[in-house]
């Protein structure tokens, strides 16, 4: 049977209520905070001081990574990154310090031309990748991985995130405060189910803080693929009918909000914290799928469910996210280019 995410709600409702109970909840907890924020600032110092060392990359180096915890897209903007230098001749690695073999999946699937590497020392994983070719790394989930020498900092911002207090964790959702951004060279305000209007305004607010370029891109459900045919649909196919929108992503709000932007009637179906799913949740699921018109799941679901799907039961449609860039897209493409030249083309 499918458990919702409690945790996920709970904190949403810390750090999103304005309600006088969550006030309550956020002010005893910023003892807490004030002593995170204080260890995070010290450590920033002793790198900028050279105090802490930071170790040279024989290749160039893209990080890109957010301040805050949950979706905000960055790892398909690390894709984007990597698909980039993939159509410039470039073969880029593409590294998630510590990421699951999940992760690795997906990623893999989105930038095929790409070796994809998942260790716990970047560096490490850094030389794996020359040996094998590599050109140049995109490091994903990085902004706050100071110990490496960057030749791009890129800082994704999701415009969701406007709604959340702007306090450190745990009273508020961010790793970093809102002036961590001026170690940006460049940052993409992303928005998956936030209005065009609230993330031109976070565009607008960046904007007085970073010196780099600031764009602005929307991950949207532009289509469906089969899970096991691969078969494409447009999301429009799910519009008038009956829907299982099923997940064990940490933040499924996103997911689920853009399954009814289709027009589909949505029964939601959550998992915490990114479960490999056991036997009776892919019987769970089996058994909904018979039942309703779709099964959608996400891309992250797809690479473990793919390989358990039973035969003769309908297939779910995995929601893939595209990304499409709504202003300074080529800025951030011009950035790109500028931290690999010169880089000899295959």
């Amino acid at each position: 049977m499918a458990r919702r995410g409690d945790t996920h709600r709970l904190l949403r409702w810390l750090w999103t209520s304005r309600r006088p109970e969550a006030r309550l909840a956020r002010l005893a907890l910023l003892p807490a905070s004030a002593i995170y924020r204080g260890a995070m600032a010290a450590r920033a110092a002793g790198y900028q001081r050279g105090w802490l060392t930071v170790r040279d990359l024989p290749v160039p180096c893209i990080s890109v990574g957010n301040l805050t915890l949950g979706g905000s897209g960055k790892s398909a903007i690390a894709a984007w990154a990597a698909k980039h230098y993939v159509e410039r001749g470039i073969k880029p690695a593409l590294i998630i310090p510590g990421g699951s073999a999940a992760d690795v999946m997906v990623q893999q699937d989105a930038v095929p031309a790409a070796l994809v590497l998942s260790e716990a020392d970047p560096v490490a994983a850094v030389e794996h990748a020359v040996g094998q070719g590599a050109q140049v790394v995109v490091l994903d989930d990085a902004y706050q991985r100071l110990d490496v020498h960057r030749d791009l900092n890129l800082a994704v911002v999701a415009a969701e995130t406007a709604r959340a207090v702007r306090w450190v964790l745990p009273a508020g959702p961010w790793r970093e405060g809102w002036r961590a951004l001026a170690r940006a060279d460049a940052v993409v305000v992303s928005r998956k189910r936030a209005p065009l209007e609230a993330a031109q305004s976070v565009v607008r607010e960046i904007e007085r803080t970073v010196q780099g370029p600031v764009a602005l891109a929307y991950l949207g459900l532009r289509h469906l693929e089969g899970l096991v045919s691969r078969e494409r649909q447009p999301a429009s196919v799910l519009a008038g009918k009956r829907v299982v929108a099923a997940s064990g992503i940490a933040d499924p709000d996103a997911f689920v909000a853009q399954t009814k932007a289709t027009g589909a009637a949505v029964q939601v179906a959550t998992w915490k914290g990114q479960p490999d799913y056991r036997d009776e949740d892919v019987a769970w699921l089996a058994h909904a799928a018979r039942r309703a018109d779709h099964v959608v799941i996400t891309e992250k679901d797809a690479v473990k469910l793919r390989d358990r799907w039973p035969n003769r039961v309908p297939e779910p449609l995995v929601a893939v996210l595209e990304l499409a860039w709504e202003g300074g897209g080529e800025l951030i493409a011009a950035a790109l280019d500028a931290a690999v030249t010169p880089v000899d083309r295959l």
